[in-house]
This record gives C-alpha cells, sequence and structure tokens, in this order.
C-alpha cells in the first residue's frame, strides 16, 4: 500500500452505499480537483457514508474516493502532507482546518 490514497474516484450518488465505517476519504469538484480531505471517526454517527454525504453537501463535491481504516487520524495527516507537497497548497476546504504541525519531519 503507497501512501497516496490510489482508489478509484466514485459519484457522490454512491454514497448512500458506503459502510459505516471509520475511514478517510477525498472530495472532488467536477474539473476532478480534490476540494478537501476528511475522515469518519469514533464520533461519527454512521461512519464514512453520512461524512462523505454532508460533506459533499457542503463542499459541492461530484465524486469521492475513500478507505477503511481505524487509524483515519493519522491517514488523514498523511493524505493532507502528501497533497501540500504534491501541490504546495492544501485543499480549498482544508485550509483552516489544520491544527499544528503538518511534517513528516
Amino acid at each position: 500500500m503507497g501512501i497516496r490514497l490510489d482508489k478509484p474516484w466514485r459519484p457522490v450518488a454512491e454514497a448512500p452505499a458506503l459502510p459505516g465505517q471509520l475511514g478517510v476519504f477525498e472530495l472532488a469538484n467536477a474539473a476532478g480537483t480534490v476540494i478537501y480531505i476528511g475522515a469518519a471517526g469514533g464520533r461519527t454517527l454512521f461512519g464514512l457514508r453520512s461524512e462523505v454525504i454532508a460533506r459533499s453537501e457542503e463542499f459541492g463535491a461530484t465524486s469521492f474516493r475513500c478507505e477503511v481504516t481505524t487509524a483515519y487520524h493519522t491517514r488523514r495527516q498523511e493524505l493532507l502532507m502528501v497533497h501540500r507537497a504534491d501541490f504546495d497548497r492544501l485543499p480549498e476546504f482544508n485550509v483552516d482546518d489544520l491544527r499544528g504541525r503538518l511534517s513528516p519531519a
């Protein structure tokens, strides 16, 4: 398994079929640009399903990809670091969402 989330993109209309499990996800706009990287944690009602649906509606996303993991907090931080390394910035809706250091060093 690589550090990047390499799952296939799926339309947001498929989100109601997601499992109610813990994990991380990326949302993209119609142009295919990642606009948000999020996580469904232990306090998220219905896990990935409800979190992807809620954030897609909030941010106007058209597609998503996700990964089931119990290490959702650490995995989300990894995905944010990779995105920043690749694009020299965080996704549009993660800019104010970060607290603390975001660096592997």
